[in-house]
C-alpha cells in the first residue's frame, strides 16, 4: 500500500519541507509515503466555487488510481492518534493506496469531500496550510510506530 499527502500550497518554508521529508523517510517500505504539492488557482477574480473547481482537477490528475480518498476537513472525525493507527492499519488490511488530501486557502471542491471514503481533522485549532501538512506526516509516522509497537510513541 502506497500513500499520498496530496496537499495545496506551494512555497511553503523549507522547515516544512524538510520535516515532511524526514517523516516520509522513516515509513517502513510496505507503506511507501509521497507528499505531492499541488500548486494553488492565481485568485484573480475568480469566484470560490471556480478556484476549488480549478484545483479539484489538480488533485484529482495527483490522486493515484482506484486510491482511497481521506479528506482533511475541521469537520471530520477527531482521532486521537491510537484511533488513528488503527484507521491506517484498516487502510493497510484492505490494501488500496489511499490518497490524504488537504485544501488550499478555501478548502476542497465539495464533489471531492462528497467521494471522500472517509473525513479526519488534525485539530480543533487553526493550521497554516504548511503546520498541517508536517502535523499530518509525523503523526502518520507515529501512527505506524504504534502497530509496530515501536517505543516513539508513549502512552500514559
Amino acid at each position: 500500500m502506497r500513500l499520498t499527502v496530496v496537499a495545496v500550497g506551494h512555497r511553503q518554508p523549507d522547515w516544512v519541507a524538510e520535516g515532511c521529508a524526514e517523516y516520509v523517510k522513516r515509513m517502513p517500505r510496505e507503506l511507501a509515503t509521497a507528499v505531492v504539492e499541488i500548486k494553488p488557482e492565481p485568485r484573480g477574480s475568480k469566484t470560490r466555487e471556480q478556484l476549488l473547481a480549478a484545483e479539484k482537477g489538480r488533485i484529482r490528475d495527483a490522486v493515484p488510481a482506484a486510491s482511497r480518498l481521506v479528506v482533511l476537513d475541521e469537520r471530520g472525525d477527531d482521532l486521537t492518534t491510537l484511533k488513528l493507527a488503527r484507521r491506517l492499519e484498516a487502510w493497510m488490511q484492505d490494501g488500496r493506496d489511499t490518497a490524504l488530501l488537504i485544501g488550499g486557502a478555501d478548502g476542497l471542491d465539495q464533489e471531492l469531500k462528497d467521494l471522500a471514503d472517509d473525513c479526519i481533522r488534525l485539530s480543533s485549532l487553526t493550521l497554516p496550510h504548511g503546520l498541517a501538512r508536517l502535523i499530518l506526516c509525523e503523526q502518520l509516522y507515529r501512527a505506524m510506530s504504534v502497530l509496530k509497537n515501536h517505543p516513539y510513541h508513549r502512552e500514559g
